[in-house]
């Protein structure tokens, strides 16, 4: 698949640095939210796909019929890997810390770099594996102290990884639909049937949707609003134009973000270690996104 180009390279530029502020703070609403970890994945898909589907599905139903059954499948098993990877990842937050989540989940563009090497054409070059390895270097650095605690947090850091698994997952389907399908068709479709698995796996585990606190109810709008509206809808966005190692790598910016965040809002004063991880993540980024361009700007004059 060859990577689409971009007359104004800002618009993509924008997109990306939006989605990385948007879903920055979904750690933060996450943590105010008192709530089991599916609930809240449920109440944030779920508000997310009543906010978006009704507009998009009457603006894009001809759209949506057009898709034959193999783009039909895709989309499905993209809603799918969403919800596991945010059942995944909060779960995980409950049995290790949030520092070592980040490290196991930031882990995605390394999946997203071998499955697009394996699987599509969006090729990996050597300058933009380079820029994958700082970045996840980078997310190491953020949680080496956590991770030295070692054994009790195993089985968070074991959610964490496989909800890294999903998101690359979810990214690579994107990739392979987002040419084909507008963003609000594309979205549509992906948020309701991630919002389906997630409500589900809500019932079979008995988990109550009411009792809540309003406070915890706000923090469930926000959620669907802010990090997936849009944040993942800028991402989404993005992967009609460039390559889901990109996008991936970019999403690495969300502990950074968070980092950042959590300072002024919650008063978590980062660690050095956090600030020189930080600065490895933000040069992946840049490395990555500086190499995607040159590729595209390579594949014009072609």
């Amino acid at each position: 698949m060859t990577v689409t180009t971009v007359t104004d390279d800002a618009r993509l530029y924008i997109a990306l640095l939006a989605g990385v502020v948007a879903v920055s703070f979904a750690a933060i609403f996450i943590r105010l939210a008192e709530a089991p970890s599916l609930v809240i994945a449920a109440y944030r898909l779920t508000l997310a796909s009543l906010i978006v589907a009704p507009v998009g599905f009457l603006r894009c139903w001809g759209e949506v019929k057009r898709l034959d059954k193999q783009d039909l499948l895709y989309a499905l098993v993209s809603g799918i890997l969403l919800s596991l990877h945010f059942a995944l990842w909060i779960a995980s937050l409950n049995y290790t810390t949030v520092a070592s989540s980040v490290v196991f989940v930031t882990t995605n563009p390394l999946f997203v770099g071998i499955a697009s090497y394996l699987f599509t054409r969006d090729r990996v070059s050597s300058g933009m594996f380079a820029g994958i390895i700082l970045a996840v270097l980078g997310g190491i650095v953020i949680g080496w102290d956590d991770l030295a605690l070692g054994g009790e947090a195993l089985w968070g850091d074991f959610l964490a990884l496989v909800g890294a698994m999903m998101a690359a997952g979810y990214l690579m389907a994107g990739r392979r639909l987002r040419p084909k399908m507008s963003l609000l068709a594309y979205i549509s479709i992906v948020y309701s049937m991630a919002a389906i698995v997630a409500v589900l796996m809500c019932v079979l585990t008995k988990q109550s949707f009411t009792g809540y606190s309003p406070h915890t109810y706000v923090m469930f709008v926000l959620l669907a609003v802010v990090p997936q509206i849009i944040g993942h809808s800028s991402f989404n966005w993005a992967l009609r134009h460039v390559s889901a190692a990109v996008v991936a790598v970019t999403i690495l910016g969300e502990p950074v973000g968070s980092t950042i965040l959590a300072y002024f809002i919650l008063h978590e004063v980062p660690t050095l270690l956090k600030v020189g991880g930080a600065t490895l993540i933000l040069s992946g980024i840049y490395f990555s996104i500086r190499e995607e361009r040159a590729a595209r700007q390579m594949v014009l004059q072609n």
